[in-house]
C-alpha cells in the first residue's frame, strides 16, 4: 500500500508499547513520511526499552505517559493530532473474568473517553482495534470489546460533515505477540509437556505486519462507521502445537473460565450487512446517519446465513502452510 496520506501528519497509538504498536511504529518509522509518531500509554519502563529499542534518526517519535481512563490526560495528549489508533486494553481473558469492572474502566469506560477527546481535539480519524472475541461474546474481554465497538461506530453520528471518522478492525490470535500461544508454547517446551484446553479449539491467526497493515489501509480508506475484518487463515490449536513441539507430551487441562472452543469474526446478523473484497470484509453501519452506502457498491454482499467461523472458514492452515509461515516470521 501506499504510504503518502501520512506525509506530515501527527499519528499517536495509545497501548503503543504492547507488540502491535512497537511493530507499528516500525513500520511508520521505515515507510511513511509521518512527522510525528507518539506513543500514549501508561508503563514508563516500557516506554524507556522502547525508545532505546527503535532507531529514529529523525527524531520523530514522542512518548507521552497517561491512562486511557484519565480523560483530561487524553485531550492534552490528543492536541495537533490528525490520526488515533487505539489500541490499549486489558486482553487476558482468565485475569479479567476475575476483575470484571477493571475490564469495563479500560476497555469501555477509556474507548469513551477517546471519542470525547478525539472529538473535543479535532482529530481526523481515530481506528480501534477490536478482536474476533468480540462477535457473540462468551466472556468478559469479548463484551467490554463490543461494547467499544459500540462506542466507536455510533460516534460517528457525533462528528458532523466534516468531523473526526471512527472505524474499527477486528481480527484473531496475532503470532508472537507478548502473550500468544507461540510464546506460551515455546516457555512450556521446556519442561517436555505443552497444556491444551480442548482437542477441537480451532482459532484465526495473523501475521503482527498484517494486523499492523490493516489498521493502515482501515486508517486510509474509512468513511466512518465500517468494521474492516481480513480473510485470514485458521488451524485447530492442537495441530499447531504438533507443528511447534512434536517432541511434546499434550495434557488436555479443560477449558478455561470464558474461553470458546471456535471464535467468530462475522455473526450472521453482520453478514447481512457486510461487503466482501479481495482481502478482506467490511461491516457497515446500520444506522440512520449513514449516508456513505455509495461508497461501497463494488463490494460483494454476502449470502444469507453466512457466517465466518474459525471451524468452518475456507482459509485453513496445514502444517506445511503453518512452518512456511513461521520462516517467514
Amino acid at each position: 500500500m501506499a504510504f503518502d496520506f501520512l506525509d506530515n501528519k501527527t499519528v499517536l497509538i495509545t497501548g503503543g508499547t504492547g507488540s502491535f504498536g512497537q511493530k507499528c511504529v516500525r513500520i511508520l518509522l521505515e515507510k511513511s513520511g509521518a512527522k510525528k509518531i507518539i506513543i500514549f500509554s501508561r508503563d514508563e519502563l516500557k516506554q524507556l526499552r522502547m525508545q532505546n529499542d527503535i532507531p529514529d534518526p529523525d527524531v520523530r517519535l514522542r512518548f507521552f505517559i497517561g491512562d486511557v481512563r484519565d480523560a483530561e490526560r487524553l485531550k492534552m495528549a490528543f492536541r495537533g493530532v490528525d490520526y488515533v489508533i487505539h489500541a490499549a486494553a486489558l486482553k487476558q481473558v482468565p485475569t479479567l473474568e476475575y476483575n470484571p469492572f477493571e475490564a469495563i474502566k479500560t476497555n469501555i469506560m477509556g474507548t469513551q473517553n477517546v471519542i470525547h477527546a478525539a472529538l473535543y481535539c479535532g482529530v481526523k480519524k481515530v481506528i480501534f482495534i477490536s478482536t474476533d472475541k468480540a462477535a457473540n461474546p462468551a466472556n468478559l474481554y469479548g463484551a467490554t470489546k463490543l461494547c467499544a465497538e459500540r462506542l466507536i461506530i455510533s460516534s460517528n453520528s457525533y462528528s458532523g460533515d466534516n468531523g473526526t471518522l471512527f472505524a474499527a478492525v477486528r481480527y484473531g490470535n496475532v503470532f508472537g505477540s507478548r502473550g500468544s500461544l507461540v510464546k506460551v508454547i515455546e516457555e512450556q517446551r521446556a519442561g517436555g509437556e505443552v497444556t491444551l484446553t480442548h482437542e477441537e479449539m480451532t482459532r484465526f491467526w495473523i501475521t503482527l505486519e498484517e494486523g499492523v497493515m490493516l489498521v493502515l489501509m482501515a486508517l486510509e480508506k474509512t468513511k466512518g462507521g465500517e468494521i474492516f475484518i481480513p480473510k485470514i487463515p485458521s488451524m485447530r490449536v492442537k495441530d499447531f502445537i504438533q507443528v511447534l513441539a512434536p517432541e511434546c507430551h499434550l495434557k488436555i487441562i479443560g477449558i478455561r473460565p470464558g474461553e470458546k472452543i471456535h471464535e467468530i469474526l462475522i455473526t450472521p446478523e453482520e453478514a447481512r450487512h457486510a461487503k466482501e473484497y479481495e482481502d478482506y470484509y467490511i461491516i457497515l453501519p446500520e444506522y440512520d446517519w449513514w449516508s456513505r452506502h455509495g461508497y461501497y457498491i463494488e463490494g460483494k454482499s454476502l449470502e444469507d446465513g453466512f457466517v465466518l467461523s474459525s471451524h468452518k472458514n475456507r482459509q485453513q492452515l496445514d502444517a506445511e502452510g503453518l512452518k512456511k509461515l513461521l520462516e517467514s516470521l
